[in-house]
């Protein structure tokens, strides 16, 4: 699976984990210098609480592409260490 942002490569791994229709991406498989952290935070009730990131330099089409549970429930222990996109970021 590849995730790419207006033709960048984000992340790129034959080993995703699928979530509710998303593709979880093993963290060492994220292209993290066109990624910085942002300050969004939400909550699932069975996978606890996500932190977000957004692309560098992107403006507000970029804001908060992607995702990750830090500390995931125990019935979300699968997507330990991985990160799934959304809003622009094509997952093929």
């Amino acid at each position: 699976m590849r995730a790419t942002w207006n033709g960048t490569v984000i992340a790129e791994s034959d080993h995703t984990v699928v979530v509710e229709g998303n593709h979880y991406f093993p963290k060492e498989s994220v292209s993290w210098e066109l990624l910085e952290p942002s300050a969004t935070r939400t909550t699932c009730p069975w996978k606890g609480q996500a932190h977000y990131w957004s692309v560098k330099d992107a403006g507000d089409s970029g804001q908060d592409v992607a995702w990750s549970y830090p500390e995931p429930s125990a019935a979300a222990k699968q997507i330990t260490e991985h990160v799934a996109f959304w809003r622009g970021v094509q997952v093929v």
